[in-house]
């Protein structure tokens, strides 16, 4: 028998961003991080969710699948890629955003985690102005961060949605700007006003109100735990007893003094 030449067959391509069964279904894909504080590989702990308040008792990314050993090494691996060299990261992600893939698309930042910095969201701010051929948006708790960053300018391709349940839901004016808010279920949030954002979740940005309801997951004891409340009711809640915790000390303080 005569040899052939035979080709190598080539490794397939590696992907920064994902599709999780949700974003899949409207056609998004999604760059994930890890949820609210967690371990590292070298033994050092990071909060990737500096700003988180009562979210983190109820977050579903710190759940099911999320914690599946191969799914949560997935998204260390991101996060220490963007951390630790963020010159590699900017220069892999706008490359594979160049891709005709995602011409078009929409790419929702941190199904889990957060901007953990003022230099990560810097770092995200010029990929986004490098791939004027994709649309990003993301919800966050990172209200000053945001405020202070984007007050003046921000990439035409952006949009975002403020979440309630974390520290810094007092900085947002709950009448006009846009925001999310976790109800027990559908009938709850509708009663509170808000809009429903379950058929898609790019109305978390696109929809025409900016209340944006979201129902909470159906997982058992997460819903037992948040009871009637929403993620902002139950935060309001936290900070009205901590200000009284504190109140209460300086008032010590004072008759010591």
């Amino acid at each position: 028998m005569s040899e052939t030449a035979t080709t190598p067959k080539k490794s397939p391509r590696k992907w920064l961003l994902t599709q999780n069964s949700d974003l899949r279904r409207i056609g998004v894909f999604n760059w994930t991080l890890p949820a609210f504080a967690i371990q590292l590989p070298d033994g050092s702990n990071f909060n990737v969710c500096p700003q988180a308040g009562v979210c983190a008792r109820f977050c579903y990314a710190r759940v099911g699948t999320y914690r599946f050993k191969n799914v949560r090494a997935a998204h260390i691996r991101n996060l220490l890629l963007c951390r630790d060299t963020p010159e590699e990261f900017e220069a892999r992600m706008t490359e594979e955003l160049s891709h005709k893939r995602y011409s078009g698309k929409w790419i929702r930042l941190h199904d889990s985690g957060d901007f953990y910095s003022e230099g990560y969201l810097h770092t995200w701010l010029r990929i986004m102005k490098n791939s004027p051929g994709v649309r990003f948006y993301c919800y966050t708790k990172e209200i000053r961060l945001f405020k202070r960053v984007l007050a003046e300018s921000a990439p035409d391709n952006f949009l975002w949605c403020y979440s309630l349940g974390g520290k810094e839901d007092k900085y947002i004016d709950l009448t006009k700007e846009r925001h999310a808010d976790v109800f027990p279920d559908v009938e709850a949030l509708i009663a509170g006003g808000y809009t429903d954002q379950t058929e898609s979740d790019l109305l978390s940005v696109l929809s025409e109100s900016p209340l944006v309801g979201i129902p909470a997951n159906r997982i058992p004891y997460l819903l037992k735990k948040q009871g009637k409340g929403t993620f902002g009711s139950l935060q309001r809640e936290r900070d009205e007893k901590l200000a009284a915790k504190k109140s209460a000390r300086s008032q010590e303080l004072a008759l010591v003094h």
